[in-house]
């Protein structure tokens, strides 16, 4: 017997299926209760499994009883990575069903948790662990992968993972939760997702000294050893899985600018916190006109921060004014940000390479009040991961200024957020328009209730992934995020506005990422970039092709 699947961009061959216990043992294949009684006899399992036959969603409720059970965040997600690993079709079925109460635990803030435990929580291994041990034969590593037909590949060299730092191998919880959103929110196929955790060491001596850590018990390794260890992976990894899309996800801010630097004009990657980080936000601004009125380049931004999300974050929204009409020197103008060391000015001579674009002539500066009283931001973007540095002075001096100030508190998890949504909405006295990083519940002020927008990269880098795999891309542009972000913004309603929010309810992901796929998708086909053949109705084809949880038939 064998099943084919539906994929971002094509069907692919079928496999043989197992049988008996090595099927209930495949997350891919495993129905559990859920299989029938001619599914029982052609695959041997009579016998193997209680005998009642139970529906999909009969065993989404028995999976929602357990869950809520659990009493911590943690104890959550050890649940749910417990349940994808013996039943993915399950996984994704509950995770669809449940997105709002169940995204804050497979991804921010608990997979941060989840990540500085990995070591000690560790079940059963997901993903490929890529050592320096391995140097020379990536290849045949890759080739261990017992799925051939990778569409995507999230690696990750667990320097900077979220604002936590360096967890080193740890950091394999965010290739699989990220690519846990590609399948759950844009329908990925989940044989097309490959989490990879390239192990060059680490610095973080809590590991080191921890005799359960499971990764390289060593410093990081730097210059052009890694530079040759990353080399190599590329070149095998395009190789093995010819097409495949390559996203880079906390790397440190001077490597991400490096590696995106040095291969997005030679293979299909990008890097979702230089890029995805910023499409979401240059989508929230783009709702948040509908609320102030006016353009884009009626707008000045402070970023307390300049690392990825915060220069990438600027370098999108420079391409949007460029759009307006402004030349890229007036539209860097507008663009200012503050580092450990204060005001990114022209006369520091100790900026970092990507710094340097948004280096303007001014005093140097280092309070946070002084900065907007002296520039008159209409927006503060917080992507430091410094939490509480938006605190009520510069919330109530942003709202002397604007009539509606934007609080971007972008920094993730939850314990790195700038300002919470209540303190946003209190100390502005309800003109704040408000998103951040973590989720944060509603505010009820002087009997208004706010419904905070997440800022979510989950809104764009699944559904971007989407459109790169089904036009099958060569190279990811900026331009590319850039529609995403536009449409994005477009799926916010009338009705959203009203309430605060300026991103989708979560609860219509599937329809986010499907039009963002087919924005992504028509950029590449205006561009030749695209190698499969254009549908006549796009839109159409991605939602026909997105990968569906629901049991298939193995009878």
């Amino acid at each position: 017997m064998s099943e084919k699947k539906a994929t971002g961009s094509a069907v692919s061959p079928p496999r043989e299926l197992p049988r008996g216990t090595d099927i209930l043992r495949d997350p891919v294949y495993n129905k559990g209760t859920a299989f029938t009684l001619a599914e029982r006899e052609a695959l041997g399992l009579h016998g193997l499994l209680p005998p009642v036959v139970q529906t999909q969603d009969e065993q989404v409720a028995r999976v929602m009883e357990n869950y809520r059970r659990r009493e911590t965040p943690l104890d959550k997600y050890i649940f749910l990575t417990s349940l994808q690993d013996r039943n993915e079709s399950l996984f994704f079925r509950v995770m669809l069903e449940h997105l709002v109460e169940i995204m804050p635990i497979v991804y921010t803030p608990t997979v941060g948790q989840g990540c500085v435990e990995y070591s000690h929580i560790f079940r059963r291994p997901r993903g490929l662990f890529i050592s320096l041990e391995h140097k020379g034969r990536i290849a045949e590593v890759l080739g261990n992968w017992p799925y051939k037909d990778v569409s995507v590949i999230v690696v990750s060299d667990g320097e900077r993972i979220l604002g936590l730092g360096d967890l080193g191998a740890s950091g394999m919880g965010i290739p699989v939760g990220k690519l846990s959103l590609y399948t759950g929110c844009a329908g990925i196929h989940p044989e097309q997702c490959l989490p990879v955790l390239l192990d060059v060491g680490t610095n973080n001596q809590e590991f080191l000294n921890d005799p359960l850590y499971f990764g390289l018990k060593r410093p990081r390794v730097r210059g052009a050893e890694f530079e040759e260890f990353v080399e190599e992976f590329m070149m095998a990894a395009v190789e093995t899985f010819p097409g495949v899309l390559v996203q880079l996800e906390d790397f440190a801010t001077a490597t991400a600018f490096k590696l995106l630097r040095d291969y997005r004009d030679r293979i299909c990657t990008f890097d979702d916190d230089i890029q995805g980080t910023a499409s979401v936000a240059i989508a929230g601004f783009y709702s948040a006109l509908r609320i102030t009125g006016g353009r884009l380049k009626d707008h000045k931004l402070l970023f307390l921060g300049a690392g990825e999300a915060g220069i990438g974050i600027a370098d999108l929204f420079v391409s949007a004014l460029k759009e307006e009409g402004l030349s890229d020197e007036e539209a860097r103008k507008r663009c200012w940000h503050i580092d450990s060391r204060g005001l990114v000015v022209a006369s520091r001579t100790d900026l970092a390479e990507h710094k340097k674009g948004y280096a303007h002539e001014h005093e140097q500066m280092q309070d946070l009040v002084s900065i907007i009283e002296d520039l008159k931001p209409t927006a503060i973007v917080g992507v430091s991961g410094q939490p509480r540095t938006f605190t009520q002075p510069v919330v109530e001096a942003m709202s002397r200024i604007n009539e509606r100030p934007i609080v971007f508190a972008l920094s993730n998890p939850t314990s790195k957020s700038e300002c919470t949504a209540e303190q946003a909405y209190q100390w502005s006295k309800g003109k704040a328009i408000f998103a951040s990083g973590s989720p944060f519940d509603p505010v009820t002020y002087e009997g208004k209730t706010y419904t905070p927008g997440q800022g979510n990269n989950a809104y764009v880098f699944p559904g971007a992934g989407l459109g790169i795999v089904a036009s099958q891309t060569r190279l990811v542009t900026d331009e590319m995020f850039l529609e995403a972000a536009k449409a994005l913004a477009d799926l916010v309603t009338e009705a959203d506005l009203e309430k605060g929010l300026i991103y989708p309810p979560l609860t219509r992901i599937r329809e986010v990422s499907a039009v963002i796929a087919a924005a992504v998708a028509e950029v590449a086909y205006e561009r030749g970039l695209a190698r499969r053949p254009k549908p006549d109705d796009l839109l159409a084809t991605i939602k026909a092709e997105m990968y569906d949880p629901a049991y298939p038939s193995y009878a």
